[in-house]
């Protein structure tokens, strides 16, 4: 072991109360004791140079031999006894296996940062950094060469591997966890199964018996999502009861669109967010024989009227991409936002100045 080394295991054992208390034997004096151990691993700077490499990087046996310039038998060897003496976390990726410096324990964790400094400071510790600087770059260089080489097939490789709406269903990971969501007309509850994952919870509003008996089939067991018969137009909800409120093709079934657009305002909360999924003004006649539509889609403006007739600001229109596959109209979204308190204060004490 090197003087300096010795050195500053004397001084943590000296200064850490924690450190002290667990290397008192607790009656047979001859007992190993979990400090030692831990030095044990240490007590060789190539591998006090593996942890500084492995600190905040996961790297592969053979990049680790490329940091360290050892063969692989040492680095394994070396690897071996880190992994013993509890120090490395491994796991298997493809042919490869990955280290990394483990979470640690309290005593290690006063342990490691001494250690580290003495260590740093070695001239071989400091061309493993430049080595290891390298190494990343040739992995980034690798993920590059792969990108350039497949960017004409990547929407198709990605579809291959993950589907082709991979991409959507965590972009909801984006809403508050806190957050109380109406789903309005909420049908067989498919978009209250998705909410019920990334919110507090969810009230699934549905004026059909037939459909909620087919949503509290599909949601059971999602202990957050909470069914409830109502119209749209009068809403089983408590004023400001929500945070955000979701209609997902469900205006075109409805007499009175605006009706239930004022009734969603009244349930959300001020600043509350509203999202509109529906369909574009089409021509699909027979929709109204086939499927008892009320409406064929929506023009923009009307859509924006309602909204701003029923307190809504903010508002966004956004035709969506359509699915080559798909055989109905196109879709739009609708987001929209309640003023917060403050400017439901400021817009009333104006109107109360003018009557004035």
């Amino acid at each position: 072991m090197r003087p300096g080394f010795r050195a500053t295991a004397y001084r943590l054992h000296r200064s850490s109360p924690s450190l002290r208390s667990s290397t008192v034997p607790p009656a047979d004096p001859t007992t190993p004791q979990p400090v030692f151990d831990r030095l044990a691993a240490l007590s060789d700077p190539t591998r006090a140079r593996l942890l500084l490499a492995l600190e905040e990087q996961a790297l592969s046996v053979s990049e680790l031999c490329s940091v360290l310039q050892q063969p692989q038998s040492t680095v394994s060897r070396h690897l071996k006894v880190l992994a013993d003496g509890g120090w490395l976390t491994a796991w298997r990726e493809g042919t490869s296996r990955l280290y990394r410096l483990r979470e640690l324990d309290p005593p290690a964790a006063e342990l490691w940062p001494i250690v580290r400094a003495d260590v740093a400071e070695l001239p071989a510790a400091r061309q493993d950094r430049h080595r290891l600087a390298a190494v990343l770059r040739a992995r980034r260089a690798r993920s590059q060469e792969f990108f350039a080489s497949t960017a004409g097939e990547w929407d198709r490789l990605r579809e291959e591997l993950f589907g082709e709406r991979a991409e959507l269903l965590p972009l909801l990971g984006l809403l508050d966890p806190e957050w109380t969501v109406g789903d309005l007309g909420c049908g067989t509850g498919r978009s209250s199964q998705v909410l019920g994952g990334f919110v507090g919870r969810v009230v699934a509003v549905d004026d059909s018996p037939e459909m909620l008996a087919a949503a509290e089939r599909r949601l059971e067991g999602l202990g957050n999502v909470e069914l409830r018969r109502g119209t749209l137009e009068e809403l089983p909800v408590a004023d400001g009861e929500l945070d955000a409120a979701v209609l997902v093709l469900v205006l075109h079934h409805l007499p009175d669109p605006a009706a239930a657009l004022a009734e969603a305002a009244r349930a959300l909360r001020p600043g509350g967010r509203l999202l509109v999924v529906d369909m574009t003004a089409h021509d699909r006649a027979r929709y109204r024989r086939e499927m008892g539509h009320q409406w064929l889609g929506f023009e923009r403006g009307r859509v924006e009227g309602w909204l701003a007739a029923a307190g809504f600001e903010r508002t966004r229109f956004t035709p969506l991409p359509a699915d080559p596959d798909a055989l109905g109209p196109g879709l739009f979204a609708a987001t929209a936002a309640l003023p917060r308190a403050a400017s439901v204060r400021a817009t009333r004490a104006e109107a109360d100045t003018a009557v004035a």
